[in-house]
């Protein structure tokens, strides 16, 4: 899990979000309101859903942009069950939330990077073949 997360407030121009993605080198950034998440935007969703729905960058905001129906975890959620959650609904990321508060983001690579990562793998492909 990454704690030093990169945020915007959600009145941000799409064009600061996409400056700010670049200058932290991150795919994605979290749209809050001290500490209280609302949204995440993606460099996917700043590139296909703004244009699919004809948004114009400079005057978009990253609220409008963001993904707002949101699946998140718990800092005290497995790996298993996180890894889960993203093949279950298709995510990259999952914004980890504590009593209502961003306490940071669990990422695939993440995972992938941790000593467990092949016990992970091996359970979902258990918990796949049984549905």
């Amino acid at each position: 899990m990454t704690s030093d997360v990169v945020t915007v407030p959600p009145y941000t121009a799409l064009t600061s979000v996409a400056a700010c993605m670049r200058d932290a080198n991150v795919g994605c950034v979290l749209v809050v309101t001290d500490d209280t998440l609302h949204g995440l935007i993606t460099d996917r969703d700043i590139t296909v859903r703004v244009t699919a729905e004809g948004m114009i960058a400079g005057s978009a905001t990253a609220h409008q942009a963001a993904s707002g129906a949101l699946v998140t975890v718990t800092s005290d959620t497995t790996l298993c069950e996180a890894a889960a959650l993203m093949c279950d609904h298709a995510l990259h990321r999952l914004p980890v939330v504590d009593d209502g508060h961003l306490v940071g983001l669990l990422s695939l690579s993440d995972i992938a990077e941790t000593a467990h990562a092949r016990e992970v793998l091996i359970a979902l492909g258990n918990a796949q073949a049984n549905h």
